[in-house]
């Protein structure tokens, strides 16, 4: 029935960018030739004309599955976009309503919109490892950033025969497990029994820290193994080893974020293919 429907096209005549010439099929969508551009397809060569048109069948393809995931472009979305169209050139929304292509307008903002939600939707999942942002972040700029990773044991208090000499304890109670340490026990593990941090759990062990301060600094200058002197936290007291180091861009987020940026094009464009190449889609060629 469709062939039948669309066999009709072989009886137009004349100039063959007539209006509303029939020049391809999309699923159930059919684009004539007045939803492109016909100058611009008049002026192009055959191959060229083809590739407009595949830039119209993508886009009629994502708005039809924008559609149908329901995530379209809201009529509130719609009208905050021109309300900031108004106020980028100077108008209000009713002059902006009065503008002679203002419905042309309105269906473009709209498609755009509906587009930017599908990619939105479909590269949710997108995401760049730290590791990975940094090896590779880190070779696009000489400038780094130092960062450390250490393990600490922080007491708050212990008991002791006044208050006051609960600062004196806990450095006493601190140099007792930095003796057995040095001798070989745990780090790791005294961490797990003795530490009043919440870091307990896996050790003591920190998340990377930018070398930025004379503390850091102290833990930074640290042999492996070697247990620093103690030193004040915002917790308490606490002593720490040096476990690794890394040196990062010292631009990580706006680097990783065009990484991101960048990798969620590449999966569209393929997602978008694949969506095309499960299509329905005849194109008119000798029409063209």
């Amino acid at each position: 029935m469709r062939g039948a429907i669309f066999l009709l096209f072989l009886f137009f005549s004349g100039h063959i960018f007539a209006d509303n010439i029939i020049i391809a099929v999309v699923n159930n969508f059919a684009i004539s030739s007045s939803l492109i551009e016909t100058k611009a397809l008049n002026r192009s060569s055959k191959q060229e004309k083809i590739n407009t048109i595949y830039l119209h069948v993508n886009k009629i393809l994502q708005l039809q599955k924008a559609k149908e995931l329901n995530i379209e472009a809201s009529e509130n979305d719609i009208n905050n976009a021109l309300q900031v169209i108004a106020q980028n050139n100077n108008i209000t929304i009713d002059q902006l309503h009065s503008y002679p292509e203002f419905l042309s307008l309105e269906t473009e903002v709209s498609e755009k919109i509906s587009i930017l939600n599908l990619q939105r939707y479909i590269t949710k999942h997108i995401t760049i490892g730290e590791d990975e942002a940094i090896n590779i972040c880190s070779k696009k700029t000489s400038k780094t950033i130092k960062q450390i990773r250490i393990a600490q044991i922080i007491v708050t208090e212990v008991k002791a025969q006044k208050q006051n000499d609960q600062d004196i304890a806990i450095k006493a109670f601190l140099n007792k497990l930095s003796n057995h340490i040095s001798k070989g026990a745990s780090f790791k593990g005294l961490a797990k029994l003795h530490s009043q941090h919440s870091s307990y759990f896996n050790g003591g062990i920190t998340d990377w820290i930018e070398v930025n301060n004379p503390t850091i600094k102290m833990l930074d200058s640290l042999n492996d193994s070697e247990v620093s002197e103690i030193y004040l936290t915002d917790l308490g007291f606490a002593i720490g080893i040096k476990l690794e180091e890394r040196f990062i861009s010292n631009n990580l987020k706006k680097c990783k974020e065009e990484l991101i940026y960048l990798t969620a094009e590449k999966f569209y464009s393929s997602w978008v293919k694949e969506l095309r190449d499960k299509a329905y889609i005849k194109i008119y060629h000798d029409a063209l």
